[in-house]
């Protein structure tokens, strides 16, 4: 740690040392991704549910980031497990994949990420839906055509096989993104994201965890409804079902 650094580090497999805390960051995995993050299901739930019942017991006030995969069931999972309020339980995926969408629209323009306002919502997997109605560029909308849509969402949804075939995982942007979600949190600083959380009616959709638009501050996640179009909302609520189909598997884990 830097000399001036106020933090301090304690590695432990004792999970009574969560007592207290204001943020817990889930990163656990094991398995291996083969098609699909849903692949690591019967590896990660057995961990998962044993994490959710030690911050129950003694972090019931905390508010929760998920990070690992899949995330939305993994979201459902730690909210079910823990009895923690909805608002509380955050999973990181579709704010990474709304960067990636940015990245992927500025190659396709020629210019810089940063002149690029992008969202990705549903799934943070192979059902993710880019929200090419609100993508911008210098504060204008971009308009694709079909067939640029179609390899731009394929390339999205693919994302994470190179970089799996490269180093293994996506490290600093999940890193990235996570930080900025306990920043939010820690400073109460409102961060306008997508995130996976508990739907409720929103998107007319509900009992399942899913990437829609947030604000995050000191009080967790509320849900900060935009408009789509209605193919989009298809999409989404198509994704909906796949998440739901995956969290069915949840009893026999």
């Amino acid at each position: 740690m830097p000399p001036n650094s106020s933090i301090s580090i304690t590695g432990t497999d004792d999970l009574e040392y969560i007592a207290g805390s204001k943020v817990i960051v889930i990163t656990v995995s094991a398995g291996k991704m083969i098609a699909d993050r849903a692949d690591l299901l019967p590896y990660n739930i057995p961990i998962i549910k044993e994490i959710s019942k030690k911050i129950k017991k003694y972090a019931s006030d905390a508010k929760v980031v998920v990070i690992t995969n899949p995330v939305d069931v993994v979201t459902y999972c730690v909210l079910k497990e823990s009895g923690l309020p909805i608002e509380n339980v955050i999973g990181m995926g579709s704010s990474l994949d709304s960067d990636r969408l940015r990245y992927l629209l500025s190659k396709i323009l020629q210019t810089n990420q940063s002149k690029i306002e992008s969202l990705v919502i549903g799934e943070h997997g192979n059902s993710m839906v880019p929200i090419f109605s609100r993508a911008k560029f210098n504060n204008k909308s971009i308009n694709l055509d079909k067939n640029q849509m179609i390899q731009t969402t394929t390339e999205l949804r693919n994302y994470w096989k190179p970089l799996t075939e490269l180093k293994g995982a996506s490290v600093f942007g999940a890193a990235k993104h996570s930080y900025d979600i306990v920043k939010a949190i820690i400073k109460n600083e409102k961060l306008k994201i997508s995130s996976s959380v508990m739907v409720s009616g929103e998107y007319d959709l509900s009992g399942v965890c899913i990437g829609v638009p947030v604000i995050i501050d000191k009080n967790g996640a509320k849900i900060n409804e935009v408009d789509i179009s209605e193919s989009e909302l298809k999409l989404l609520k198509a994704s909906s079902e796949i998440i739901k189909n995956n969290i069915k598997q949840l009893e026999y884990l």
